[in-house]
């Protein structure tokens, strides 16, 4: 089953489980989705109905209606279209589709995707994958696979949507300055196969060839830069403000302080400096793409 197959249970011809779980950590969400369900509830009993009668009236189960009234289910889009046109709702169920559209990803990605959609610069040097932002949807799906205790069905879509979601950020007018640096094992580990790493490169030359966009390439024969220590990322705001991360040091928080970020940066440019250029670095995709 590909990623785009989200397996769900069906009891008696109806499907019970499709939404995703309610992460009680996340207060902010927490909120949202109760308030969202105490509306559906409030709308079925108005209607006189039962919550078995919703369910098969929408074509799913009851246990589903109860978790989605009850906050611990975020319901997908279909199930608030289907509730709305069978309460006769005239789109005001189908409306909190907006609400739950940020609910529905994991808080470190929505909060991740929050400072990308901030940036006007963003600089990062990836040594192990590709970036999340320039995946292509089924290397995500084959990169979350390997993840190890294994993602439920469910919950990898929802990390392979969360992804896709924070890619709008190059369609921002005007678009952030996005400089990458990617080692050149990230392009040749066969992530999902053959196909999937085709697709991938070819999406790195098309990225790459956008005007807003700086790929590099790191060559495996170069081994005297400061890229050992794992993963850089500098984000830069419109303000002066940024906030940075690294791997291995700041306990791989991230970090805001003008001399932790000075620290990261020094080491990025030196990366960026002994990398390919951009216009060499897209010669050396079209070259391993070749050979893929």
């Amino acid at each position: 089953m590909s990623v785009d197959e989200v397996g769900t249970e069906r009891v008696d011809g109806a499907a019970d489980e499709p939404g995703w779980d309610v992460d009680p950590d996340d207060e902010p969400g927490v909120a949202v989705v109760a308030a969202v369900g105490r509306q559906i509830k409030a709308w079925r009993e108005a209607a006189g109905m039962r919550a078995g009668e919703l369910g098969a009236a929408i074509g799913y189960g009851e246990d589903l209606v109860f978790k989605v009234e009850g906050g611990r289910r975020i319901p997908r889009p279909e199930f608030l279209d289907r509730v709305d046109e069978v309460l006769g709702a005239g789109g005001k169920i189908a409306a909190m589709k907006q609400d739950l559209a940020q609910v529905r990803y994991p808080k470190k990605v929505r909060d991740l995707a929050k400072l990308e959609a901030r940036a006007v610069e963003l600089s990062s040097y990836g040594n192990h994958n590709i970036h999340g932002l320039l995946q292509t949807e089924a290397y995500m799906g084959a990169l979350l696979a390997t993840r190890r205790p294994a993602y439920a069905q469910e919950e990898l879509q929802r990390m392979v949507d969360a992804r896709m979601a924070r890619r709008a950020v190059f369609e921002r007018d005007p678009a952030p300055e996005f400089s990458f640096v990617q080692e050149e094992v990230t392009l040749r580990r066969p992530i999902g196969g053959v196909r999937v790493m085709r697709q991938q490169l070819e999406r790195l030359l098309e990225v790459g060839r956008l005007r807003s966009v700086e790929i590099q390439v790191m060559p495996t024969s170069c081994g005297d830069h400061p890229g050992t220590g794992g993963r850089i990322q500098v984000l830069k705001f419109g303000d002066g403000s940024a906030v940075g991360r690294t791997d291995n040091e700041f306990a791989g928080r991230p970090v805001s302080d003008p001399r932790q970020l000075r620290i990261l940066e020094l080491r990025y440019g030196i990366i960026r400096a002994r990398a390919l250029s951009p216009r060499e670095s897209l010669a050396f995709i079209e070259q391993v793409l070749g050979e893929t």
